[in-house]
């Protein structure tokens, strides 16, 4: 009983630890993981989306290059979402939560078409997102029904690629210090273990989509 005990107050205590140190140095990385594949001049940018909500308390701008055009991610990002196709990220996470997230690697027809207006419920209770901004293959922005949460994505051609960029504006209005506080040192690093797989998730799927279609079709044998 006594080693039992121990344990659980070495662990209990590397947590503490762990955390402690994580309060005392998150400013000398909070720009890496709030700007987690940004460009400096992505982040910096002003992006469609950002005057849905113009006095966010929370800003994160992440971004990754895709070796695919525009019209090879964007069927992933129409049909995301709970009983869709998925955020492409951990789903057991996501389902803890009950968000009934379930990531799928095909295009699905059903949910291809997305108009301004559009909403969707994110799990059985959580929050309701309606699209304010739809241009097909190039931005995509989502913001919440109590307005304090806006979602863009955006579609930069590159080179022979394209730069997805991934925006999330937020605030907390009326929340306590505390609330505040654990979003910012909690959930901020914590939505960059997320956000970075789904991110790489739609690379994967895109680049995978884009040589689909690419492949020569076989020709057919004569009659």
């Amino acid at each position: 009983m006594r080693s039992r005990t121990r344990i659980a107050l070495a662990v209990g205590g590397s947590v503490a630890l762990a955390g402690l140190v994580e309060v005392v140095t998150y400013r000398l990385w909070r720009d890496w993981c709030v700007h987690w594949g940004a460009t400096d001049r992505e982040a910096a940018a002003t992006l469609p989306g950002d005057d849905c909500l113009a006095d966010p308390e929370f800003v994160t701008t992440r971004a990754i290059g895709v070796g695919a055009p525009p019209s090879s991610i964007w069927p992933w990002l129409a049909q995301m979402g709970s009983g869709r196709g998925g955020l492409y990220t951990y789903d057991w996470i996501e389902n803890l939560f009950g968000l009934n997230m379930h990531s799928v690697d095909v295009v699905l027809p059903d949910f291809q078409q997305v108009a301004v207006g559009d909403t969707q419920t994110i799990g059985k209770n959580g929050p309701t997102f309606r699209v304010v901004v739809c241009q097909p293959d190039r931005a995509l922005v989502l913001r919440s029904e109590d307005g304090n949460w806006v979602w863009a994505f955006l579609l930069r051609p590159e080179g022979g690629g394209t730069r997805l960029i991934s925006r999330n504006r937020f605030r907390l209005p009326g929340a306590p210090v505390g609330l505040k506080l654990f979003y910012r040192y909690v959930m901020e690093p914590g939505s960059l273990v997320m956000e970075r797989k789904m991110l790489l998730g739609i690379k994967e799927r895109a680049e995978r989509l884009a040589q689909e279609k690419a492949a020569p079709t076989a020709p057919r044998s004569p009659v």
